[in-house]
C-alpha cells in the first residue's frame, strides 16, 4: 500500500449537516417523549378522568418518531450513485467519493485533453538573430526523432515539410535520446559533442545558467509574443547556445466555454492546470472561460493549491494519470484517475475512469449533485413525515383526557395502540415505496442553491 493512502479525508459539509440534523431530531423527539409521561400524570390528576400514558406506549412513540426513513434509504441512494457511475464507465472505489462529488465546489482541470483537444502541433520555427530557420528546424527535428508525443512527431513532420529534412536513424548516428521528465521539463538528444535540448523557457533558462552562459533577451520577446497568441513556446538550445523557439498550437474544444458557464451556475469554480507559462495559460483561460488557472504546474504546486482550497473549507475534485499526480490525487476529495494511467495514480484516486476521458470529471460532479438533491428531498420528506406522525399519535393518546383533541384526529384512531400500529405499518411501507425514488433520483438543474430554495420560500410566505 502506498503512503498517500494514509491521508485523512474529512467529512463533507452535507455529511456533517445531515448528522447534526438527525442527531438534533432524535434528541428533540427523545425530550418530547420523556416529558409526555409527567404531563400525562398531571393531565389525568387535573382533569380527574382519563388514563396515564404507559411507558410502553412512549417507547413505541419514540421508535416511530426516530427519523428512520432517510436512514433506511441512504444505502439505496449510495447504491444508485455508484450504479450511475458505472453506467458512465467510472468505477468508484468508495461510496463516500460519490457523495463527495455532490459537495464539490472547485474543479481542477488539466488543460491538455480536457480544455483543449490535447493534440498540440508545431506550427512554425522562429529562429534567433544570426540563426537560420533551417538550422533551428534541423536541431528541433533531431531532438524529436525518438519523441513519441504528438508534439515531438509534429516537429519532425513540420521540419520535413518545410525543409525536406528526412528522418534519420539515431542508432547509426551513435545518438542517445534524453526523455522528458517532470523534474527537468526538457527532452533532447546527445550526438557526439552535440547536446540538443528542447523545453519550456524556464527549464532552458535553468539549463543555460548552470554553465553560466548568457540567456538572450530576444528569447523572452519571442516567447511573450507566442504566449500572448495562446500558443506554447518550446525553446531549442544546442551546446548552451539558444537557436530559437518552436511554436506549438492547440485548439480549445468546442462548447467548453458553455460547460464552464454551466458549472459556474452550479456554484463550482473551475481551475485550469497547465505546464505552460503564465502568458499562454492566461490566453487559453480567457478563451475557454475558466475562473482561474495554475501555470507551470508541478506536483508540489498542485498539492499546495488543493490544500489551500481545502483550508478555506472547499471540496476539490481533480483528474490525473501520472505518478507525479498521485500526491495531489490522494489529497483531493474527489480524485478521478485515468484507466490508462499509472498504477500509483489509480491507487491514489478514489475513482477510475475506464474511458480515460478527463472531461468525465464534469459528469461525475453532475451525478454527485443529483445524489445530493435526492438525499435532500428524501430528508425533507422524512422530517415532514415524523412531524405528521407526532401530531397524528398525540391526539389519539390524549383524546380521553382532552376530548377537544378529537378534532385533530382526522384519521379516526380510537386508541394509542391503534395509532402506534398504524405508524409502524406506515414506516414499513413508506420505505419500500420510496426505494424506487431513491434509485431513480430526482431531476437536477444546474443552478445556484439560492435559485432552488427561493421559489419554495416564496410559496410559503405568500
Amino acid at each position: 500500500m502506498v503512503w498517500w493512502k494514509g491521508l485523512n479525508a474529512e467529512k463533507t459539509p452535507n455529511e456533517i449537516a445531515l448528522t447534526i440534523l438527525l442527531t438534533a431530531l432524535t434528541l428533540i423527539f427523545l425530550f418530547a417523549c420523556t416529558t409526555l409521561y409527567p404531563f400525562s400524570v398531571f393531565a389525568v390528576q387535573f382533569q380527574h378522568h382519563g388514563e396515564v400514558i404507559s411507558v410502553v406506549t412512549l417507547i413505541a412513540l419514540l421508535v416511530c418518531l426516530i427519523p428512520t426513513t432517510i436512514g433506511g434509504l441512504l444505502s439505496s441512494i449510495g447504491v444508485a450513485g455508484m450504479s450511475r457511475m458505472l453506467d458512465a464507465n467510472v468505477i468508484a472505489t468508495s461510496g463516500r467519493a460519490v457523495e463527495a462529488a455532490g459537495d464539490v465546489d472547485v474543479l481542477l482541470l488539466d488543460k491538455t485533453g480536457t480544455i483543449t483537444l490535447g493534440n498540440r502541433q508545431a506550427s512554425r520555427f522562429i529562429p534567433l538573430s544570426g540563426i537560420t530557420e533551417k538550422q533551428l528546424a534541423d536541431a528541433a527535428q533531431l531532438s524529436s526523432l525518438a519523441d513519441e508525443t504528438p508534439e515531438g512527431r509534429s516537429i519532425v513532420i513540420l521540419a520535413k515539410q518545410r525543409f525536406n529534412l528526412r528522418e534519420r536513424d539515431l542508432t547509426s548516428m551513435g545518438a542517445s535520446f534524453v526523455p522528458f521528465s517532470a523534474m527537468t521539463r526538457m527532452s533532447g538528444v546527445n550526438i557526439g559533442e552535440r547536446i540538443i535540448r528542447k523545453g519550456s523557457v524556464d527549464a532552458i533558462r535553468r539549463h543555460i545558467e548552470v554553465s553560466h552562459s548568457h540567456f538572450p533577451d530576444e528569447v523572452n520577446t519571442i516567447v511573450e509574443q507566442v504566449a500572448r497568441a495562446g500558443a506554447t513556446p518550446l525553446v531549442v538550445v544546442e551546446n548552451q547556445n539558444i537557436l530559437g523557439v518552436v511554436e506549438l498550437k492547440d485548439i480549445v474544444k468546442g462548447g467548453i466555454k458553455e460547460r464552464f458557464a454551466q458549472l459556474r451556475q452550479m456554484g463550482i469554480k473551475t481551475v485550469m492546470i497547465t505546464g505552460d507559462n503564465h502568458l499562454t495559460a492566461a490566453a487559453i483561460a480567457a478563451e475557454s472561460g475558466v475562473d482561474d488557472f495554475l501555470a507551470q504546474a508541478t506536483p508540489e504546486a498542485k498539492l499546495a493549491l488543493i490544500r489551500q482550497y481545502q483550508s478555506e473549507g472547499r471540496l476539490v475534485a481533480m483528474t490525473g494519470d501520472g505518478t507525479n499526480d498521485a500526491p495531489a490525487l490522494a489529497q483531493a476529495d474527489v480524485a478521478v484517475a485515468m484507466n490508462s494511467g499509472t498504477q500509483a495514480a489509480k491507487e491514489a484516486g478514489n475513482m477510475v475512469d475506464l474511458d480515460s476521458n478527463p472531461t468525465k470529471l464534469i459528469e461525475v460532479v453532475h451525478i454527485g449533485k443529483q445524489m445530493l438533491m435526492t438525499r435532500g428531498a428524501l430528508t425533507t420528506f422524512s422530517i415532514a413525515n415524523d412531524i405528521a406522525k407526532y401530531f397524528a399519535i398525540i391526539p389519539a393518546a390524549f383524546a380521553v383526557t382532552y376530548p377537544q383533541l378529537n378534532m385533530l384526529n382526522i384519521m379516526g384512531l380510537h386508541s394509542p395502540a391503534s395509532a402506534m400500529l398504524s405508524a409502524v405499518i406506515f414506516n414499513a411501507l413508506i420505505i419500500v415505496f420510496l426505494i424506487p425514488l431513491a434509485l431513480k433520483g430526482v431531476h437536477y438543474r444546474p443552478v445556484f442553491c439560492s435559485f432552488i430554495i427561493t421559489p419554495v420560500i416564496s410559496l410559503y410566505t405568500e
